[in-house]
């Protein structure tokens, strides 16, 4: 619930699962920040005017556009832009 609440990229003082972030590579020392990020999940939506698509019935679907990335790779961008100056290590599920 209480993520729900945050921005949807914001900065955590500490791992979710400190387990997890160890095994992916954080250590508890400067120069290491851990970022929370919020991804939609599900299918895309085209995005036109009104839901009117012009052409052949092939390209009228609207709600069940499958994305081409992984939801991982969205957050991770998501955080890199945000936070252009540092790099980022790795991501892993919280919730």
């Amino acid at each position: 619930w209480e993520y729900r609440q945050l921005p949807a990229v914001h900065r955590a003082s500490r791992p979710t699962r400190p387990d997890k972030a160890r095994r992916v590579g954080y250590k508890a020392k400067q120069g290491y920040s851990i970022y929370r990020v919020r991804v939609v999940r599900g299918d895309r939506k085209t995005k036109v005017a009104k839901g009117i698509v012009y052409g052949k019935p092939t390209n009228h679907g609207i709600n069940k556009i499958k994305m081409k990335r992984n939801l991982r790779s969205i957050a991770e961008e998501r955080v890199g832009r945000k936070c252009s100056t540092l790099r980022v290590l790795n991501s892993y599920w919280v919730a």
